[in-house]
């Protein structure tokens, strides 16, 4: 599966943003048919990281929302710079 079909887009919220600084992870919507193997090689593949860890939920409107946790040589703060979000 292409990358860009599986990483549909950041979720910005200030709960989110907590969690960049806190816990070195980023939360991405997803397509609801990618699992959480597909997305950890996504998103390696599109931002040049090592991920630790996924985990994935569906929400109630039915979209797929992925909680990636980035290894600890890796900042989650600097990918969130890359992407415009900080």
């Amino acid at each position: 599966m292409d990358p860009f079909k599986v990483l549909l887009y950041p979720l910005i919220t200030e709960k989110t943003v907590g969690m960049i600084e806190r816990e070195n992870k980023i939360v991405f919507i997803v397509d609801r048919r990618a699992n959480k193997q597909q997305i950890k090689e996504a998103f390696e593949k599109l931002f040049g990281v090592k991920v630790e860890k996924v985990n994935t939920l569906i929400t109630r409107d039915g979209k797929k929302k992925a909680f990636i946790k980035l290894k600890k040589e890796f900042k989650a703060s600097d990918v969130a710079v890359k992407l415009g979000i900080l």
